[in-house]
């Protein structure tokens, strides 16, 4: 939905629809005119470069107005994966508490494109892929983390209840559900035998803190997720919640704050930053003025939170590999498995070696 680390340019960053993700484009329209009338009679359709999980596609009328097209993948899905539904119900009920884009529509039915999708306003502005914000200022990179943190800070204290969301999710018990279900989608996705990852899905469960806290929890909340105004350093949309549910604050800081340990440049990494002077803040300054924001006095065993953050990448990137090897991807992404050196790294985080 918009370009890198550079003001938003002309054109979106799209190509045709690639032969496996191609659809009924008719059917499509006829469904939208219903749905969406101001779509009109001219339809053009082009798929968002990139992306491992949810097909995105741009939508252009005659007019020249822009939607964004977001469905599930095709072939055989993850167990509760992909859920675009709950992607469309959370931002909607969201909208004029959080940035989010406008919801237009939600399709369920199967025959329209082939999978459950969504349709919303395409937003002009910038998506920051490299988290070292090159070639800004230390007062525009401050800016831009410390509105990232805010933005965090806002979704955790709305009231899910008042809005409508009081059945998203189970309540309680977050990180016992959530290890569970992670350690689930591993071994369905499994490809080879990873001795880290045994060793967390055994040791994770006996770390759980006792902090029981709720909140909406975006599950996929960092940089690269969320939209910039075009010139300003403020969020105009909070995006890809598939992952969303009632869950744990704390599960939502520890995962945003694993770009500062993590070293790959693909997922984005913080390695070589002067934190004295890029103006970017150290992963202490930035967990503690987040702390100050919600009111919290203390976070328990911040190691445990670090190390099921990245366990749970970890059972992504298993997944992502297993559909990388199986050709439903939306990019043409090299077959690298990254679950191994992840699971490698909670575990030392865990176990106090790093």
């Amino acid at each position: 939905m918009s370009a890198a680390n550079d003001p938003p340019a002309t054109e979106p960053p799209v190509r045709d629809v690639v032969e496996k993700h191609r659809f009924d484009e008719a059917r499509l329209h006829a469904w939208l005119k219903a749905a969406v009338p101001e779509v009109g009679d001219t339809l053009r359709v082009q798929q968002f470069q990139g992306g491992a999980s949810n097909p995105t596609f741009l939508l252009t009328n005659g007019e020249g107005r822009r939607y964004v097209l977001r469905k599930k993948p095709p072939g055989q899905l993850l167990a509760s994966a992909h859920q675009v539904d709950r992607e469309y119900r959370v931002m909607k009920a969201l909208d004029g508490l959080v940035p989010v884009p406008r919801m237009r529509a939600l399709c369920e039915d199967t025959e329209v494109v082939g999978t459950a999708f969504y349709v919303m306003d395409y937003l002009e502005g910038r998506i920051f892929r490299d988290a070292a914000l090159p070639g800004m200022t230390a007062t525009e990179r401050a800016a831009i983390y410390d509105d990232l943190n805010a933005t965090l800070a806002k979704l955790h204290k709305v009231d899910f209840e008042a809005v409508g969301l009081g059945d998203y999710g189970r309540p309680g018990n977050y990180f016992e559900r959530q290890v569970a279900r992670w350690t689930r989608q591993y071994r369905d996705a499994a490809t080879q035998d990873i001795p880290a990852m045994d060793a967390l899905i055994t040791q994770l469960p006996g770390r759980i803190p006792a902090d029981q806290s709720v909140s909406i929890a975006h599950g996929d909340y960092r940089l690269e997720n969320v939209m910039y105004h075009p010139t300003e350093p403020r969020i105009i949309a909070v995006l890809d919640w598939e992952l969303s549910t009632i869950g744990h604050p704390l599960a939502d800081i520890a995962y945003n704050g694993f770009i500062w340990r993590s070293h790959s440049p693909h997922w984005g990494s913080l390695d070589g930053v002067d934190f004295a002077t890029s103006g970017i803040p150290t992963e202490a300054e930035y967990v503690a003025r987040y702390c100050e924001r919600v009111g919290r006095d203390t976070i328990e065993d911040w190691p445990f939170l670090m190390a099921f953050s990245i366990f749970r990448l970890a059972s992504i990137s298993q997944g992502v590999y297993a559909r990388t090897l199986a050709g439903v991807l939306a990019s043409e992404r090299e077959a690298v498995n990254g679950c191994p050196p992840l699971a490698e790294q909670a575990l030392a985080i865990l176990e106090g070696r790093e």
